[in-house]
């Protein structure tokens, strides 16, 4: 297990306090928190570092490129990628999957077809939804009661047409855990792509995308410990080097006439203009302190925090959550909503006929306590009508979270209670 109060020392932020009390960030699903580590590589690729990269022939632009390269052969190592050259660095899992339906969209035909399932992002759905237009068909995989997928769906969808699938890891919503190695082997046994949206699973756990055998692999570098505005495609290079660019201009080519253009080789085909040096730099530096932490620590500290919230849920009256009960195929994210409104004049103000507390007015009172929860649709509004609601409230936790943290959280529940009257 991992050493939550040495960890806490490294999160300058986490000493705020709010309301007078300490700051119970529970939010990291959405973004996570930086360590000093990587604020001050940051600060000192600028301090120190700073050119624009690859083109320069002096020698403060040949550093700048070391560092940005090096940082892709890390982030390479990190997910176990054989070639550095299959890293293209992109804002975000959204942007990732943007330039897949983009790049892979433009082979599609009409009645061909993409399996995803119902607890996607909307990244892994509007993105697909564009390619309507064009007669591609997309077919959606349906859950179970407990939040896992129904596994036999993907034999009965997949046809002949079936061209993509493109799965979660993990929900962000449900906390689930998906079978990503079966379903990319049903994906290649019939000669499609697997993408995978390792959004909620690269920060979390082990991810090696040599043993998925995935042909592309999606992550953020905010929700691990890195800076916004930085995020990885991990795609098979051969792969890759059969695809069209996404975008046009500066850094992509490699040479220009008014008759046309050619392309750079992979990765800098994908990474027009010029890039995020520094998000690289910082990401490399959050790289570097998960590795040292080990992946399969961070995985069994959430397991251990989870098991207890879950636990601690179940005993306090009044609150349903969504997903698995079982740890082992559960990251660590609780959705859940306050049910049973006994107060009728409440209840009357309050969505859904009376049957939940809206999440916003639970995230607000938690907030007064400084316990820090997201609220809304989560990006998955697919699920939510799926699960027969509007919304919910979600707790997460990362690596500097522990069990005090989770008490915490439950009293503030209690306090959500006593000022709902409920």
């Amino acid at each position: 297990m991992i050493d939550v109060n040495k960890i806490r020392k490294d999160f300058p932020i986490l000493e705020r306090k709010f309301n007078g009390k300490r700051m119970i960030y529970l939010d990291s699903t959405a973004t996570s928190q930086k360590p000093i580590q990587v604020i001050d590589a940051i600060s000192d690729y600028y301090k120190n570092y700073n050119a624009n990269v690859h083109r320069g022939i002096y020698g403060l632009s040949e550093e700048a490129t070391d560092l940005y390269e090096k940082s892709r052969e890390n982030v390479s190592n990190f997910i176990n990628s054989k070639q550095a050259e299959s890293i293209v660095f992109v804002r975000n899992t959204t942007e990732a999957l943007n330039l897949l339906a983009y790049t892979l969209g433009k082979k599609l035909k009409d009645g061909d077809e993409i399996i995803t399932t119902v607890m996607e992002h909307h990244s892994n759905i509007v993105p697909w939804q564009f390619l309507k237009e064009k007669g591609v068909k997309i077919k959606y995989i349906d859950i179970n009661e407990d939040g896992t997928l129904k596994m036999d769906e993907f034999n009965n969808l997949i046809t002949e047409r079936t061209k993509i699938i493109t799965v979660t890891h993990v929900s962000n919503v449900l906390g689930t855990i998906n079978d990503i190695k079966h379903i990319g082997k049903i994906a290649h046994e019939n000669g499609s792509y697997f993408i995978v949206d390792g959004a909620q699973s690269v920060p979390h756990m082990p991810v090696d995308v040599e043993n998925i055998d995935c042909d592309f692999l999606a992550f953020s570098g905010h929700k691990m410990l890195g800076p916004m505005g930085i995020g990885v495609l991990y795609g098979k290079k051969e792969i890759l080097d059969e695809m069209d660019p996404f975008m046009g201009g500066g850094e992509m080519i490699n040479e220009v006439h008014l008759s046309g253009a050619t392309w750079a080789d992979v990765p800098l085909k994908f990474e027009a203009g010029t890039p995020n040096v520094e998000g690289a730099v910082g990401l490399s530096a959050a790289v570097n302190y998960l590795k040292n932490i080990g992946m399969e620590n961070v995985r069994e500290h959430e397991k251990y925090l989870v098991n207890y919230a879950l636990k601690r849920i179940e005993e306090f009256n009044g609150i349903t959550f969504y997903g698995p009960r079982d740890s082992e195929i559960r990251g660590g994210v609780i959705a859940f909503n306050f049910k049973n409104v006994k107060n009728e004049k409440i209840a009357k103000a309050l969505m859904d006929e009376g049957i939940m507390i809206h999440p916003h007015d639970v995230a607000s009172i938690l907030d007064i306590n400084a316990v820090m929860v997201r609220s809304g649709h989560h990006c998955a509004q697919p699920l939510m009508d799926r699960l027969g609601i509007p919304a919910t409230s979600r707790a997460s936790f990362y690596i500097y979270n522990d069990l005090d943290d989770i008490d915490e959280f439950i009293n503030a529940l209690d306090n959500v209670k006593k000022v709902l009257k409920l």
